[in-house]
């Protein structure tokens, strides 16, 4: 029995190590790269170290390219993109979890179904949409598209955690004197903090790592968002690999900080309501 156990262990130690192996390798291969010059990346032969790390192609990208301003547009756009997705969720998931209305089984159908439509369908329609309202080549197209495509899964999202918080914290606080908004603002959305953070993270990674929309709304050069940015380390005959890299690699540390700030909430969050009590 005892050995039974300890093959299990095993067995499981053995997936999980694969499993992390095959999820960091690329992320290290991406920052080893960034590090090579442009004579050892083009090498045939493989080096899991670089054999005189450089820094020189994070120079040369922030000089060559406007990567500082594409780092500003994101931001700009992912932050209040984030911010509207979140309030509208918010309002959102308290309809669908407290109120019963017509028609509400089909507007969850309705939001479901659109997870499943890809968003290419949907750029040629909003494309024509925005350049008759004067929309093109501005960041609030981006702003507009990047909060429509991520409010249905976060409204579900949301409305999940708001069923696992009893109705009767919010009648104890209706009966200490607060009304409906003041009972959710004190008494609600804080015991929902997880909830709340693990919807906003994901609506802030969907905005951030978008392409197609920035580089089917946007033509300037200074407008462009980091995904867009990336393409032009992508020439006619050739790709700048050691430049592409390195500036992929500046992309994720925002992301890549803010996951270990939060990452409890975001873990009690995605794990909220897993069992029902």
């Amino acid at each position: 029995m005892k050995v039974k156990q300890f093959l299990v262990k095993l067995l499981r130690f053995v997936l999980l190590a694969i499993f992390l192996f095959a999820t960091i390798f690329p992320f290290y291969w991406l920052v080893l790269t960034s590090f090579k010059s442009r004579q050892e990346i083009n090498s045939p032969e493989i080096h899991f170290w670089p054999a005189e790390p450089t820094v020189q192609n994070y120079i040369t990208a922030f000089k060559q390219t406007r990567f500082d301003v594409f780092i500003g547009n994101s931001a700009y756009v992912t932050i209040i993109s984030s911010l509207l997705v979140l309030i509208i969720a918010i309002l959102g998931g308290y309809a669908l979890s407290r109120y019963q209305f017509r028609f509400k089984n089909l507007i969850m159908g309705i939001f479901l179904v659109s997870q499943m439509v890809p968003l290419v369908i949907a750029i040629i329609p909003m494309f024509i949409l925005y350049s008759k309202v004067g929309l093109i080549d501005n960041l609030l197209s981006l702003i507009i598209s990047y909060t429509v495509s991520n409010v249905p899964f976060c409204m579900i999202t949301m409305s999940s955690f708001f069923k696992r918080i009893p109705v009767s914290l919010e009648e104890a606080a209706q009966i200490d004197g607060c009304n409906r908004f003041q009972s959710v603002l004190r008494v609600v959305l804080p015991v929902m903090l997880p909830g709340i953070v693990a919807v906003f993270v994901f609506a802030f990674t969907g905005c951030w790592n978008e392409l197609f929309y920035s580089i089917m709304m946007i033509n300037s050069e200074n407008l462009r968002t980091i995904p867009a940015g990336l393409m032009n380390f992508v020439q006619k005959y050739d790709i700048d690999w050691g430049q592409m890299t390195a500036a992929a690699t500046v992309t994720l540390i925002p992301v890549t900080v803010m996951f270990f700030l939060v990452q409890k909430h975001i873990v009690a969050g995605l794990t909220a309501g897993a069992v029902k009590e």
